[in-house]
């Protein structure tokens, strides 16, 4: 993959965001988009040799859409500025995300503002061995990773169903159950980037099979 070829289009594409150009701009966009896939096929190969529970995602399914919903953000761009995708991602569980982008590039998992069935279940699961969670939380080489859970919306009291007291109330009061690695464009563009990919995913990994586990069981 060629991701100083990815960088330029996204650039240029910022600069020009617009259907027309685009339009104009297509041949250059597939011939990225492309690559990208094919990068990201040798990517699941590599993640599923690692991880018997992995879940083969290619990259045509787990690449995400560069427009922008504009029905729901109306004021946002027509066009992302980035590539995003998602690989072992079994239906409802936490999938890990790959995004490369010109103002933020990241290596995420987890779930960020989950449905309510699916939010309870992980709050279940915490009531019940919430220790081996804040284990994994406070890991130090996680905690160098991640830094812990991406800081999003929470309630300001406990949620329905469980006391005040409760001894994992920080965590229970979360609507986002999700971490992020951050990435620089020269860690991208390094020979090593896959590698760093690789020790990423299996630091995250305990992360995001204890919260499958919640919504799955």
């Amino acid at each position: 993959m060629d991701f100083k070829e990815l960088f330029a289009f996204l650039r240029d594409l910022e600069r020009n965001n617009s259907k027309e150009w685009m339009d104009a701009n297509r041949k250059r966009y597939y011939k990225v988009r492309d690559g990208y896939i094919s990068w990201l096929d040798d990517l699941n190969s590599t993640l599923e040799a690692i991880d018997k529970e992995y879940y083969s995602t290619p990259g045509k399914k787990g690449i995400n859409r560069i427009n922008n919903n504009l029905m729901f953000h109306p004021n946002k761009p027509v066009y992302k500025d980035h590539f995003g995708a998602g690989l072992d991602k079994a239906p409802n569980t936490a999938d890990f995300y790959i995004q490369i982008g010109i103002h933020e590039s990241m290596l995420a998992g987890g779930f960020w503002r989950p449905d309510s069935k699916t939010l309870q279940s992980i709050r279940d699961g915490i009531d019940y061995d919430g220790e081996d969670f804040k284990k994994i939380l406070h890991k130090k080489s996680f905690q160098d990773t991640f830094g812990g859970l991406v800081e999003d919306q929470k309630l300001k009291t406990a949620p329905k169903g469980f006391s005040k007291d409760h001894p994992h109330l920080d965590l229970l009061k979360n609507k986002t159950f999700a971490v992020m690695h951050p990435i620089k464009e020269k860690e991208i563009l390094q020979d090593n980037f896959k590698e760093k990919i690789v020790a990423v995913y299996k630091e995250m990994l305990p992360f995001r099979r204890y919260l499958n586990k919640t919504v799955t069981v």
